[in-house]
C-alpha cells in the first residue's frame, strides 16, 4: 500500500449511541438484533422520483417541486391523513431563495396542514441520510411515532454568483449618494466583474483544502493504485447494472413518475447509458487532474435532479394504523476526517457501526455504498482489505476483508443513477430496503462518503 499521509489517519470516531433507556419493547424481530435501547423505529413505506439529468439549464423542477411530485402518491396510498404525522424532515443542500426551509413549503403544498412542523437539514452528501436518521432518534426517544423523512436536491438550478470583487464593488455602487460618487465608482468597473461564477463548482470544493471533490478521489485512487481501467470498469458495471434493474422492474416499487408543469412525464432514471463500453469510457479525458488523472465524466456520479422520502413509524403507530414495516433501523453512525481523503468516510462510520453492534462484515448481506467516483468505491474497499490501514485507521486487528461486489450497490449506484446530493443518502437507504426484500436478505448497510470530509452508515433489518 502506498505511504499515507499524516492526516489519513483518523482513529477515533465521534459515536451517536446515546445513554440506554428503558426500552418500551424488549422483543426483537424474529432471528434479528435487540434494540439496545429505545422503542424500535420502522421504515414503512418509501418512493422517489426519476433521478434526471442536469443539462446545463435549469431543469423543469425546483427542490420542493421534486419533494412534492414524490411525497403526493407515497401519501395517497396511506390508511391515514398527511395531518397525522407529527412532523417533517427534509435533506436540502442547494437551497433556493424562493425556498427558504424546503421542508416547510413541501409540507404545506403535500396538504399536511398548516399546524405541521417542519424543517430542513444539511450535511451536504449524506443530508438524505441525515433526515432518516434525525427521525429516527426522535421516534426512539418516544417524542414521536409517525415522521416524513426525505431529501430532494435540484442542481440544475444551483445559481450563478458574482466574485467577491464584484459584490464589492456593486455595494459600493449601491450606497454612493452623489452622482459624483457613482460616476467615480462606474470607472472603476471592469467587464470581468459581470462574469458570474458557477455556484455548484464552488461547493463542491472543499474551502480548507481548496480540492474539488474529484481531486479527491484522485487523491485517494492514487493511495490505494486504483487504475483508471478498473474505474472504468466499475462505471460500465453500474450502468449495467441500472439498466438490468429497470428492465426487470426492480426499480418499480420505489419510482414514482413526475408531471412538470408543462404536462411533460418522467418516469425513469435518464442518466443510465446501457450502450456505453470500455472503448468509450476510455476515450474520455480526465476532468479534474489534467492530463494525467484518472477520474473522467464517465466513471464519476453524475450531476442530477431528484428527491426522495421515507416514512418512519413507532411500534405504537404500526399497530395503531395497522401498518407493514418494510424494515427496523438498527443504528446509525456518522465519522469524520480529512477532507482530502473524504471518500474514504464510509470505511470509518461503516466500521464503527459494526463494532459498536458486535457484529462484522459476514454479518452484512447486501451494501449500498454511494457511488461518488468509481475511484473512490475502490479505495474503500481496497482500504478494507489493506491491513495497515485497517490497522492504523480503523483499529482493527486484522483486515476488515473483502466486500464481494455481488453484495454491493446490486442495481447500480450514482454513477449510472445521479448523485442530487441532498436526496441521494435517502434513496439508498429506501433501495437498500426493497433489494433485501427482493433478494430474500437479512440485514444491509447503507453507506456515503461526505463533502468536507465526512462519512455516514445506516444499519437496516429486514422485517
Amino acid at each position: 500500500m502506498a505511504q499515507k499521509p499524516k492526516s489519513a489517519a483518523p482513529t477515533k470516531t465521534k459515536s451517536r449511541a446515546r445513554a440506554p433507556r428503558p426500552a418500551t419493547s424488549t422483543a426483537p424481530v424474529a432471528g434479528g438484533i435487540a434494540a439496545a435501547s429505545g422503542r424500535p423505529v420502522y421504515l414503512v413505506d418509501g418512493a422517489r422520483t426519476p433521478f434526471l439529468r442536469a443539462r446545463g439549464k435549469p431543469g423543469p423542477f425546483t427542490p420542493v417541486d421534486l419533494a412534492v411530485q414524490c411525497g403526493r402518491p407515497l401519501l395517497a396510498r396511506q390508511p391515514f391523513s398527511p395531518e397525522i404525522f407529527d412532523t417533517v424532515i427534509l435533506g436540502c443542500v442547494n437551497v433556493l431563495a424562493d425556498e427558504m426551509n424546503p421542508a416547510r413549503v413541501a409540507a404545506l403544498r403535500l396538504g399536511m396542514g398548516a399546524a405541521m412542523t417542519a424543517f430542513t437539514v444539511q450535511i451536504n452528501c449524506g443530508s438524505g441520510m441525515q433526515s432518516i436518521d434525525t427521525a429516527f432518534r426522535t421516534i426512539e426517544a418516544g417524542k414521536a411515532d409517525l415522521i416524513l423523512a426525505g431529501g430532494a436536491e435540484a442542481l440544475s438550478h444551483s445559481p450563478l454568483v458574482l466574485s467577491q470583487e464584484a459584490t464589492k464593488w456593486f455595494g459600493r455602487f449601491a450606497t454612493e449618494k452623489t452622482a459624483w460618487g457613482k460616476t467615480a465608482a462606474l470607472a472603476e468597473f471592469r467587464p470581468e466583474m459581470a462574469k458570474p461564477v458557477i455556484g455548484l463548482e464552488r461547493g463542491l470544493t472543499d474551502p480548507m483544502t481548496n480540492l474539488n471533490m474529484g481531486q479527491t478521489a484522485e487523491e485517494i485512487g492514487h493511495l490505494f493504485g486504483i487504475t483508471r481501467q478498473a474505474a472504468d470498469a466499475y462505471a460500465l458495471e453500474s450502468h449495467r447494472r441500472l439498466s438490468h434493474a429497470h428492465k426487470d422492474g426492480f426499480l418499480d416499487g420505489e419510482l414514482v413518475p413526475a408531471i412538470s408543469r408543462d404536462g411533460m412525464l418522467y418516469d425513469h432514471d435518464d442518466g443510465v447509458r446501457p450502450d456505453t463500453s470500455m472503448e468509450k469510457l476510455a476515450n474520455l479525458k480526465p476532468v479534474f487532474e489534467k492530463p494525467y488523472g484518472n477520474v473522467t465524466a464517465g466513471n464519476s456520479s453524475q450531476i442530477t435532479d431528484g428527491a426522495s422520502w421515507v416514512i418512519l413509524a413507532s411500534e405504537e403507530a404500526v399497530k395503531k394504523h395497522r401498518l407493514k414495516p418494510l424494515a427496523r433501523i438498527i443504528d446509525a453512525e456518522w465519522s469524520a476526517l480529512d477532507p482530502s481523503i473524504m471518500g474514504l468516510g464510509p470505511t470509518l462510520c461503516s466500521t464503527a457501526l459494526l463494532r459498536r453492534r458486535g457484529l462484522t462484515r459476514e454479518d452484512v448481506d447486501l451494501w449500498e455504498l454511494n457511488e461518488a467516483f468509481g475511484a473512490q468505491v475502490l479505495a474503500c474497499l481496497a482500504a478494507w482489505e489493506d491491513e495497515q490501514y485497517c490497522r492504523d485507521v480503523l483499529g482493527l486487528e486484522g483486515t476488515f476483508g473483502p466486500i464481494e461486489r455481488d453484495r454491493l450497490n446490486v442495481d447500480g449506484g450514482a454513477i449510472s443513477l445521479g448523485h442530487p446530493v441532498g436526496a441521494s443518502g435517502n434513496r439508498i437507504v429506501l433501495h437498500l430496503v426493497n433489494a433485501m426484500r427482493r433478494l430474500g436478505l437479512k440485514r444491509g448497510m447503507a453507506t456515503e462518503c461526505i463533502g468536507g470530509g465526512q462519512g455516514g452508515a445506516m444499519l437496516m433489518e429486514v422485517v
